[in-house]
């Protein structure tokens, strides 16, 4: 392997073949600061985190207006054609861009901008052929799907064939993404995101009500059509990008390197790969076994078929989204931090490497708690006004240390695979998985318990993967979670759980209006946990001034 490298007691191992360049490399990065900056890393987190915002909202608004044009049997017939699609893809490019990012991260940390472009030719002309293969598997595959009634309704076959075309162009998409986000330059993914969710809306209502008069099966076609276009728009923005880039670099000087050959970078490619593309396959997979034992489970603990349903629409379907919009910024930084932490690790800069995990820690923490509040304390009136559904404010209540636990997860699964260590990761998930169905199992049927069983079942899901992620990051860097820190953001989210409490009940009383109750309510919660961290010293000055865009103005 070659020498040991140490930085106040953390060791890594530094290859042989990479330590004359990680000594002369890292002469060059102590001129000019570290390859990614606390303020840069942050600044591409917000810019992932926007625009997740923005596609959200623009698919909620796109999912209630196809819901309206469409009806529930046309929706019907798109639902069963879109699941194929999603398999497809991530057979086709699952665990691609990450390891792409991973890869390309590596070897500009060495200045190594030929390696880097040979990487991106190599894995397109990989997922050319994987896209095309499973795009043409299922245009070709649709009827043979229908006439084996592997798909129970015929007249999916429409949505089917329509969605074959975006297989191979979002899994070129996924190359190009992979690529840009390896230079740590966040924004043309942003702006790709946006686009292809406008572009993909667009082209659904449109043809979707241009087709509506034809059937039904035309209209749920015709919607299928926007995944392609979205694809095939946000295409275009990544080439626009890549093409700037590509001129801007022709003005720099490259260093000559010895160059990696293609069939070692397509092994290293493939062992990164394989084990996300496995935990990619792992969501859904749970949620299969949810469905399998949840509703089991309510009616053994003496709910009716249709009690247990609905119950079960709550968990999944009402709570569990709501943990997943509260965490967008830490999928954002997870996103961020694998190229970021890929580059400091193949130089052997351990202590970079430390502080980069303490800060997305920190992130994750002052993030995370105040949502997890909100959840608990408003968890019921939220449920109320969103879906008219009360009943599903136990289960969100419970489900409020999931915003915490599931940020520690992403966060820490960011960190190993910008080690290197992508398998580690799905074991963890497969582990708690196995926690997850047997705390079902016997939760879920405990009739003072029901759904909300269920729930607890899903945080121990996300604790145990956490955990167990902390450990191994431990392991190969010495890093763990200090508790004074975290007993600050603990304290601040207590006092705004009560002044939230209190509040809204006044609020509510006063206002009358339940959603301007819980908007005031929210303002004043937020206003008291930024408070208290900055009176406690757990957000200061310097922080507020590495906000992106807006730092400045409010240091």
């Amino acid at each position: 392997m070659g020498e040991k490298a140490s930085s106040k007691g953390f060791v890594i191992q530094i290859p042989q073949k990479n330590k004359a360049r990680a000594e002369n490399v890292t002469k060059r990065v102590g001129q000019t600061g570290t390859t990614m900056s606390g303020s840069r890393l942050l600044k591409g987190t917000f810019i992932l985190t926007a625009a997740g915002i923005v596609v959200k909202f623009i698919g909620s608004l796109n999912w209630i207006i196809l819901s309206r044009v469409l009806g529930g049997e046309g929706i019907g017939i798109y639902q069963m054609a879109f699941p194929l699609y999603l398999l497809a893809l991530s057979v086709s490019s699952a665990g691609i861009p990450v390891a792409i990012s991973i890869i390309t991260a590596e070897k500009l940390a060495f200045f190594d901008y030929r390696g880097a472009a040979r990487t991106f030719k190599i894995s397109l002309a990989l997922l050319v052929i994987t896209g095309l293969a499973m795009s043409l598997l299922l245009y070709f595959g649709a009827g043979w799907l229908i006439k084996y009634q592997i798909i129970r309704d015929g007249r999916a076959y429409y949505a089917l064939v329509a969605l074959s075309p975006a297989i191979f162009l979002v899994t070129i998409l996924s190359s190009f993404r992979g690529y840009l986000q390896g230079w740590q330059v966040m924004t043309p993914t942003a702006v790709s995101q946006i686009v292809e969710q406008l572009f993909r809306v667009a082209t659904m209502l449109i043809f979707a009500t241009l087709l509506l008069p034809r059937g039904l099966e035309f209209a749920a076609g015709g919607a299928s059509l926007g995944a392609g276009a979205g694809a095939a728009a946000a295409l275009l923005v990544l080439i626009c990008y890549l093409k700037k880039m590509v001129n801007a670099r022709s003005q720099s000087k490259e260093r000559s390197l010895v160059q990696e050959s293609t069939a070692s970078i397509i092994r290293r490619m493939a062992k990164l790969a394989i084990p996300i593309s496995l935990s990619s396959i792992m969501l859904p997979l749970v949620a299969n076994l949810d469905l399998l034992v949840v509703p089991l489970r309510l009616e053994h603990a003496g709910f009716s078929v249709a009690q247990a349903t609905e119950l079960f629409g709550y968990l999944t379907g009402m709570s569990v989204p709501l943990v997943n919009l509260a965490t967008i910024f830490t999928a954002a930084l997870a996103t961020s931090l694998v190229p970021a932490i890929s580059q400091l690790y193949s130089l052997g800069e351990m202590q970079e490497v430390l502080q980069q995990i303490a800060g997305a820690m920190r992130l994750a923490n002052i993030t995370t708690i105040p949502f997890g509040v909100i959840l608990l304390v408003l968890g019921q009136p939220i449920v109320s006004v969103l879906y008219h559904a009360p009943g599903a404010g136990g289960a969100t209540r419970v489900m409020a240390a999931g915003v915490f636990l599931l940020g520690i997860h992403q966060v820490t699964t960011g960190v190993l695979q910008g080690l290197g260590r992508t398998a580690i990761p799905v074991i963890n998930m497969v582990i708690s998985a196995i926690f997850k169905v047997g705390l079902t199992w016997v939760l879920t049927a405990m009739p003072n318990l029901g759904i909300q069983g269920a729930a607890f079942a899903t945080l121990a899901d996300f604790g145990v993967a956490a955990a167990l992620n902390l450990y191994f990051i431990h392991r190969y860097t010495r890093f763990f979670i200090g508790g004074r820190e975290l007993s600050k953001n603990i304290a601040a989210g207590i006092l705004m759980a009560i002044v939230m409490h209190f509040g809204y009940g006044l609020l509510v009383a006063v206002l009358i209006n339940p959603l301007l109750a819980i908007g005031m309510t929210l303002l004043c919660g937020g206003l008291v946990y930024g408070g208290i961290m900055f009176v406690l010293g757990g957000i200061n000055s310097r922080d507020i001034a590495r906000i992106p865009f807006i730092g400045t103005m409010l240091k």
